[in-house]
């Protein structure tokens, strides 16, 4: 692992690695500003589509990100504008000041252009860290986004933790 590099890719299973993203942005609170959106499950019973809410972690606002298509629906349909609202959001929170950018993931409506990209584009820019993970499926279009300034990260809060104390120092 290379922690000098601004961004940390987690990789694991989904609600795992958005549990950990709360878990240390909780922690890590009170000594640093960290902003950005998390992941969170809807909570509606029957669903196919797993895609809920991002909640964001300067405010607490949650934006939808999925489209209810009703219980035994077998389709999943991403709702994409809840997704850009919450990039503006986390973009207006950047602007502001802050430690650290904690991003969901980068995964279908991210590779499209949508989604929390620009939010992304956003801490890149602005030169602030960023903790993430990417969906499998979307590790080329991460890859062609980010090269060369990410490191992969296991799901270990002290690895993540040995990154954020590098970032941090370098």
């Amino acid at each position: 692992m290379d922690a000098t590099k601004k961004i940390a890719v987690v990789q694991g299973p989904g609600p795992a690695v958005q549990a950990l993203f709360r878990t240390l942005a909780e922690r890590w609170q009170g000594e640093a500003r960290v902003v950005g959106a998390i992941a969170e499950d809807h909570g509606l019973p029957d669903r196919a589509c797993t895609a809920g809410y991002l909640r964001s972690l300067a405010d607490g606002a949650r934006y939808p990100i999925f489209q209810d298509l009703g219980q035994g629906s077998q389709a999943c349909h991403l709702a994409g504008g809840g997704a850009v609202e919450a990039a503006a959001a986390v973009r207006k929170d950047i602007q502001t000041g802050c430690d650290l950018v904690i991003l969901s993931k980068f995964g279908k409506l991210e590779a499209g252009g949508g989604g929390l990209r620009e939010a992304f584009a956003a801490a890149i820019e602005a030169g602030v860290p960023v903790l993430t993970s990417v969906g499998k499926s979307q590790a080329a279009a991460w890859e062609s986004f980010a090269a060369p300034l990410f490191a992969p990260v296991d799901a270990d809060a002290g690895d993540i933790r040995a990154w954020w104390e590098g970032v941090k120092k370098a």
